[in-house]
């Protein structure tokens, strides 16, 4: 029969008072000594067998409180009723951890079921850079490893993948705390990889490596198809506008409409050169094969040199383009590569420039020193027209995109300058980006590292 902690030391208690009570009726001498040592007695056996009871409940209940992480918590019955409050909250305990341990196994074999359903490879390590885990795209790219063998978890990943590149990306993660960015090709031969690396908020990086080798052998495809045609274009175009500039300059033996006709071939003979030209330095600066050879020069020299190289548009177009606050710190660029970088910003403002109420179009040249976030030399072509709109702004650099696709092709814009001029900037080491407000003109800004940044 189970009973109370209370309920034992009282009835022990009254015991030891039956013992005094026969004790003080016995006619024995000394009867209240032997009295005494009876007591006691029997309170040291009440004592110890009370004590040894209660341990043992306790040690069960302890048992069962650890038990709880591995689950192993049975039923609980105490010998002593009021631990049956402590043994119920220790049962309902374990289970709420069971359900809770249950419910994050699910998780995470359902978070593993769907990484391991990824088509990129993911690869987890801790802060010391030792792998936790991969998926299966992973352990399929790593040679020698399988799957089921757990060989590579735990060991550092330097020892596991050799690639340079994807490992100064987990460096830079790990060490920074930054998200980092590289491409891998030397990882397996003949494949690329898109290497994005994140820190954990408990230490750690994840490393995602995307196989880009079908997107990259597209992409060189259509270069070299856009590079091909662009090519075989040039000589029947040169020959169509010669012919055509030949006839045009006997005009006392044509007719109006036969100037209007060759006028209208020659406009778009001419612009179709332009778009060809265009369309072979895309392929030339896009799959890095236009050589560059970047040398300390001035930016004011530039400056100066891209407004003079404009001279002849900015005549014919009556326009008016000043040289507004230049620096003369230097720059480590191309210089063809930067003047066409700037004539075509100019010639965009040029053509795209000037406000509805005014008489000519206004474009201003400049530069200035910045220092965020490196020590640069920031360059600016400002004109005074329409403006673009919010929604265009992100996407103008783009490939063949126009603001205003009519009036762009009337001006016999391909498309193709501002994205040409992104690609020569960032090859740079630079950045480009436009500002504007409508009617209010657009301000296009590249900034270029200053030479000095380089040398030291």
């Amino acid at each position: 029969m189970r009973r109370g902690v209370f309920l034992s030391v009282f009835l022990r208690i009254a015991i030891a008072l039956v013992f005094v009570a026969l004790a003080g009726f016995s006619s024995l001498p000394h009867r209240w000594i032997i009295a005494g040592v009876l007591v006691i007695a029997w309170a040291g056996i009440s004592a110890f067998s009370l004590a040894r009871s209660v341990r043992q409940d306790v040690t069960l209940l302890q048992n069962s409180a650890a038990a709880i992480p591995e689950r192993q918590v049975g039923e609980i019955t105490p010998s002593f009723s009021d631990f049956d409050g402590l043994a119920r909250a220790i049962s309902v305990s374990s289970d709420q951890v069971n359900r809770s341990l249950s419910e994050a196994s699910e998780s995470r074999h359902e978070l593993e079921a769907m990484i391991d359903s990824m088509q990129d490879a993911v690869v987890a390590v801790d802060p010391a850079g030792r792998i936790q885990w991969t998926n299966q795209r992973m352990q399929k790219l790593i040679p020698g490893a399988s799957f089921s063998s757990a060989i590579r978890i735990g060991h550092a990943l330097v020892q596991t993948i050799r690639d340079p590149e994807i490992l100064d990306c987990v460096r830079t993660a790990l060490e920074q705390r930054v998200v980092s960015d590289g491409r891998s090709t030397s990882l397996l031969p003949g494949r690329i990889f898109e290497v994005n690396v994140s820190p954990m908020p408990g230490g750690g990086a994840v490393a995602v490596l995307h196989d880009i080798t079908r997107i990259e052998q597209v992409e060189r495809t259509q270069r070299d198809f856009v590079a091909n045609v662009s090519h075989e274009l040039r000589t029947p175009l040169t020959s169509i506008t010669g012919y055509v500039e030949t006839l045009l300059d006997h005009e006392a033996s044509l007719s109006q409409s036969a100037r209007e006709f060759l006028t209208i071939i020659l406009k778009n003979a001419t612009r179709m050169n332009r778009l060809t030209e265009d369309l072979l330095v895309m392929a030339r600066v896009e799959s890095s094969e236009q050589e560059l050879h970047p040398a300390p020069i001035p930016a004011d020299i530039l400056v100066r040199d891209a407004v003079q190289a404009m001279s002849g548009l900015v005549q014919d177009t009556e326009s008016i383009l000043e040289i507004g606050e230049i620096s003369s710190a230097e720059v480590f660029a191309d210089t063809d590569a930067i003047l066409q970088v700037l004539s075509n910003l100019i010639e965009n403002g040029i053509k795209y420039g000037q406000a509805r109420n005014a008489p000519v179009c206004k474009v201003i040249v400049s530069s200035r020193d910045v220092s965020d976030p490196i020590e640069a030399v920031e360059f600016s072509v400002r004109d005074f027209g329409p403006g673009i709109a919010s929604e265009h702004l992100g996407r103008i650099f783009e490939r063949f995109y126009r603001v205003d696709k009519a009036r762009s092709r009337e001006s016999g814009g391909t498309g193709l300058g501002l994205a040409i001029a992104r690609h020569m900037v960032q090859t740079h080491g630079g950045s480009i980006r436009a500002e504007s407000e409508l009617n209010a003109g657009s301000n296009f800004i590249f900034t270029l590292p200053k030479a000095q940044n380089l040398v030291e």
